[in-house]
């Protein structure tokens, strides 16, 4: 009997914890689209089991707080718009969170754990004075996350006793949160003063009409094997084909054969596909890992698979 009332107790207990509870997640954007590891955020968000609510901050991000809203999973969305956040700078972006989050009473905040969340959020930890919990890949609890330690060799849980949570979330750990079927409120929240300690002048992006790298569903990948980036092409024919992302090994990159924004690994964006390897020696150690393995050489193979796709 006594357990019985013990565990009574405890979900009644569990259930006024999540009730004060709430998350807050900063969406990334480019003022029109949305970037889809914001999805998988919200995903890792609605896992705490709480409230969750997704600021949007920019220049003129209507539009993305409109697509935001019909996300499920979100109760609230936050829109923040002021010239100071073009380039989405965390000198300017850290005094809206810490204001928003005051504001709110958020016990949770997180962001993807891309360029934009890994720039953002230590700031705001360091502002909040507590320690932030990067790039985990499970939630176990609200205060309980899992990430990868040893380069992704062993897993680290890590149980987190500050009063605010701040972590990054790794996106291919998550499912996207379905982009339809949410019906949350907008809300207008009062941009903070400029910081003033720096300026956004402009930014040269790469274009391409290939899916983004860390969330396509294919990824066509080429090491130092290629010999040279005019090789590549190779690569680049066969993910036309595929409707994949082209990423790169280190070496690859440091080789000089292809920019550094298509680097893959440890050291570049991550990304968790299924991995079918090309390599002409029986014993490569990428044949370790690979889920299929097919001894060639790429420079026959390749092209004979992409003439195969054209039929």
């Amino acid at each position: 009997m006594l357990k019985a009332v013990n565990k009574t107790n405890l979900r009644t207990l569990s259930g006024l914890i999540q009730r004060f509870q709430s998350t807050l997640v900063v969406a990334e954007h480019n003022n029109g689209t949305l970037t889809p590891i914001t999805l998988n955020a919200i995903t890792a968000a609605s896992k705490l089991g709480s409230d969750v609510s997704c600021l949007v901050a920019g220049t003129e991000c209507t539009k993305v707080a409109e697509e935001l809203s019909k996300v499920k999973g979100l109760k609230k969305i936050l829109v923040a718009q002021h010239d100071a956040y073009k380039g989405a700078l965390p000198e300017d972006l850290t005094p809206l969170i810490l204001a928003t989050q005051k504001q709110f009473n958020f016990t949770h905040i997180c962001a993807g754990a891309s360029a934009f969340g890994k720039n953002l959020l230590p700031r705001v930890a360091a502002k909040l004075d507590v320690a932030p919990i990067s790039d985990i890949i499970e939630i176990k609890s609200a205060d309980t996350f899992v990430r990868t330690i040893y380069a992704g060799n062993a897993l680290s849980t890590v149980k987190c006793n500050e009063k605010i949570k701040v972590f990054t979330v790794r996106g291919t750990s998550f499912e996207a949160a379905a982009k339809e079927g949410g019906s949350a409120a907008s809300e207008q929240v009062s941009p903070a003063p400029p910081a003033g300690i720096s300026e956004w002048l402009e930014q040269s992006l790469t274009k391409s009409d290939r899916p983004e790298l860390t969330s396509a569903k294919v990824v066509v990948s080429g090491g130092r094997g290629l010999k040279s980036g005019e090789n590549f092409k190779l690569l680049y024919d066969l993910a036309d084909k595929l409707n994949a992302a082209v990423g790169a090994s280190r070496a690859a990159v440091d080789a000089g054969y292809v920019p550094n924004d298509l680097q893959v690994g440890q050291t570049g964006k991550i990304v968790a596909p299924t991995i079918v390897a090309i390599n002409k020696d029986p014993e490569a150690p990428i044949f370790q890992v690979a889920d299929y393995g097919l001894v060639a050489d790429l420079f026959k193979a390749v092209p004979e698979m992409t003439e195969a796709l054209k039929k």
